[in-house]
């Protein structure tokens, strides 16, 4: 629950400055899985500030390979649920 909290608690800090915007770096693996159980509940929980709407996603992966490959981080955080907003 800490890492989910303060990214809700920095996303809500970045979207009150200059530009509004959140900018997030995702890497796959074990991430994956703990954010999209413990992210949802700490955007609840945090400012309306913290709106998902307001962030630009980064996904870092050192594979090149297409959003639906088995491989992909990004493909893994769409199958998890975890971009379904708040």
């Amino acid at each position: 629950p800490a890492l989910a909290r303060i990214v809700a608690e920095a996303a809500a800090e970045a979207a009150q400055g200059e530009g509004g915007r959140f900018s997030l770096g995702l890497s796959g693996g074990s991430l994956v899985e703990l954010l999209s159980r413990e992210l949802p509940p700490a955007l609840s929980a945090a400012p309306a500030a913290a709106d998902p709407a307001r962030w630009l996603v980064a996904f870092c992966d050192e594979r090149l390979v297409p959003p639906e490959h088995p491989e992909s981080t990004c493909g893994a955080y769409r199958v998890s649920g975890a971009g379904n907003g708040r």
